[in-house]
């Protein structure tokens, strides 16, 4: 039985599960809005509520994880503890209540989304897209079948897009569409600069996933679009309602209060992905990172594959 712990720039996760008969089972899910990556751009460090934000999830999870006879765990650092000048406090504040924390570069998360993402999908002998908008950076990853085609880490996302763009308060519509517009604008030129390598590489289906991604996914059902997915007409045709919301407090189907503050900044991510690379729709994977380590620290086990080929941190540093 194995447990696994993303601590993104917005949330937290946590994933128990085990091997059974050829397949792994989810046993246990669990997420807290931490937003570890808040004004992060502006001062380079995890401030002080963010890090008590932060070590209270990590002690809710060691609670949970305390419940099942676990083998192994792995706990992974993103965006936030990659770039911040006191992460490593942080790093030592979990390990003293009993949690390992090990930090992972962008492009070593992409390999694991793109692991995780693909655990659920079905053979295809196409090429995938696929991408995961988090709170301190987007992954983008092509690849056909286990074997990926390219890998980018993108210094872009949601907490940070919304830190830069949306940080005052906005209340006038027409302030808050020329917000969008900026952030739209600076969206575009992040991901083009990978437009080239992208389309040389060239896919046939596009998945993404995270938080952002199944927020605007929930929206477009909500508003009577395709279930699972997001168009790009849509999210043009929903952008008055996503300002009326946010200036006036209107309801918008789909949308959870806890997100409300990251629907603009995701907005503006989303188009600009879409946009930059012509993309018309986009399909949610509700799989992304931690089932990927999940499905990593199992196969290691099976297949003795060595950790330091994978260039991966050690799971057995996190070993019960």
């Amino acid at each position: 039985m194995y447990a696994c712990i993303d601590l993104g720039s917005n949330s937290f996760h946590l994933l128990v599960g085990e091997w059974k008969e050829g397949k792994i089972h989810i046993l246990e899910r669990c997420s807290d809005k931490v937003q570890l990556g808040e004004d992060v751009r502006a001062t380079g460090i995890i401030s002080s509520e963010a890090f008590d934000r932060g070590l209270a999830s990590l002690k809710h999870f060691k609670k949970l994880m305390d419940q099942y006879p676990l083998e192994r765990y792995w706990a992974l650092g993103t965006n936030s503890l990659r770039v911040t000048s006191n992460a490593q406090d942080f790093i030592d504040a979990a390990a003293s209540i009993g949690l390992e924390v090990s930090v992972i570069s962008g492009v070593q998360e992409a390999v694991l989304i793109y692991a995780g993402v693909i655990t659920e999908l079905p053979d295809f002998l196409g090429n995938r897209l696929v991408v995961d908008i988090g709170g301190g950076s987007t992954e983008v990853i092509v690849g056909c079948g286990p074997q990926r085609l390219l890998t980018e880490s993108m210094a872009i996302g949601c907490v940070a897009w919304r830190d830069r763009f949306f940080s005052d308060d906005y209340s006038d519509a027409a302030d808050l569409s020329r917000q969008m517009a900026l952030g739209l604008g600076a969206a575009r030129e992040v991901f083009d600069t990978i437009a080239t390598a992208l389309s040389r590489v060239g896919w046939d289906e596009v998945y993404a996933s995270s938080g952002t991604v199944k927020m605007l996914a929930n929206i477009c059902a909500g508003a009577g679009l395709r279930s699972k997915h997001i168009d790009y007409a849509g999210l043009q045709l929903l952008k008055p309602k996503f300002i009326d919301c946010i200036a006036n407090g209107s309801d918008l189907p789909g949308l959870r209060e806890r997100r409300r503050d990251l629907l603009l900044p995701g907005w503006c991510i989303m188009m600009g992905l879409m946009e930059s690379h012509n993309i018309r729709s986009i399909k949610f994977s509700p799989t992304a990172l931690r089932e990927g380590m999940l499905d990593f620290m199992v196969k290691n086990q099976k297949t003795l594959q060595s950790m330091e080929e994978s260039n991966l941190p050690d799971v057995s540093m996190a070993k019960l």
